[in-house]
């Protein structure tokens, strides 16, 4: 049996895998492969959608289905296959028309499958797009791309990168408080909302989350111990229901579980090379 063969390590991607300039510290890079190569299964597992991995994935692997859009789905990078795919219930063209007439400051996306989607004139989410190699398209709330996954808010794009979205000024703060408390209002017994950073909300299917996505992929693969990594809210229900759980030392969240170095050292790395091998008892 290979060292790692009973692990299935689910690993959020921006501030946990990445450093906080979303960049992938080498150190990481280099854990994973030696994690997977004695017998580890490794998963990004990220509210991210299949479009937004296209400017990582050809600088670190996995040999699980990612789990993406916070747990509404799967995606095999080898297979091309999708599964534990878990679709809006609520009306498309409601919900974007609606949330488009009462937060008109706040942007509204649709994350498909193939491309992001939204329904109004944007040059600064048109950059953002461009700077993550993330395809973008224009489209009719009243024909929207199949299947709908994920809808996102976001605030004003004064930058074109994820890391601008994690500052916000009170006033925004007020503002995604308002938005959240409306969609929980409204729409809260079709959809759950998940804040990954201050001004971006994603709305997905009542019920999905990271925790599920990755203990369903953890009974797939067959995977006896189920250990997470990850450094923000959205990253909670993940962490608390998993059997290991590690922040990053500058999460958000570093109060609440077992911390290794920050996420620009190498974060993920030091759970692999030290925490993994305590859990196990062993000398990697």
């Amino acid at each position: 049996m290979a060292l790692f063969s009973d692990i299935l390590l689910s690993v959020d991607f921006d501030r946990t895998l990445t450093a906080p300039d979303s960049s992938i510290p080498r150190r990481n890079i280099e854990a994973v492969e030696y994690f997977m190569a004695n017998g580890g299964a490794f998963t990004i597992n990220t509210g991210r959608s299949k479009p937004m991995t296209n400017w990582f994935r050809d600088q670190i692997s996995a040999n699980a289905p990612l789990l993406l859009y916070n747990g509404s789905a799967a995606y095999d990078m080898a297979t091309g296959e999708w599964s534990q795919c878990k679709a809006l219930e609520v009306d498309p063209e409601t919900i974007i028309n609606d949330l488009q007439s009462r937060f008109p400051d706040l942007t509204v996306e649709l994350q498909g499958t193939y491309a992001h989607h939204i329904f109004r004139k944007d040059t600064g989410w048109e950059a953002y797009c461009e700077n993550n190699r993330c395809p973008w398209e224009y489209a009719d709330p009243a024909h929207i791309p199949l299947p709908f996954l994920k809808l996102a808010l976001y605030g004003e794009f004064r930058e074109n990168t994820v890391a601008s979205m994690y500052e916000a000024t009170e006033a925004e703060l007020i503002r995604f408080e308002e938005a959240v408390g409306y969609i929980e209002q409204v729409y809260g017994d079709q959809i759950d909302v998940f804040r990954a950073c201050a001004r971006i909300a994603d709305l997905h299917a009542k019920g999905c989350s990271k925790l599920a996505s990755a203990r369903e992929l953890q009974k797939r693969l067959g995977k006896k111990i189920l250990v997470c990594v990850g450094d923000g809210d959205n990253d909670l229900p993940m962490m608390e229901g998993a059997d290991y759980a590690y922040c990053p030392g500058d999460a958000i969240i570093k109060d609440k579980f077992q911390n290794v170095c920050n996420c620009a050292e190498g974060a993920v790395a030091d759970v692999i090379y030290k925490k993994i091998p305590e859990i196990l008892g062993i000398r990697p």
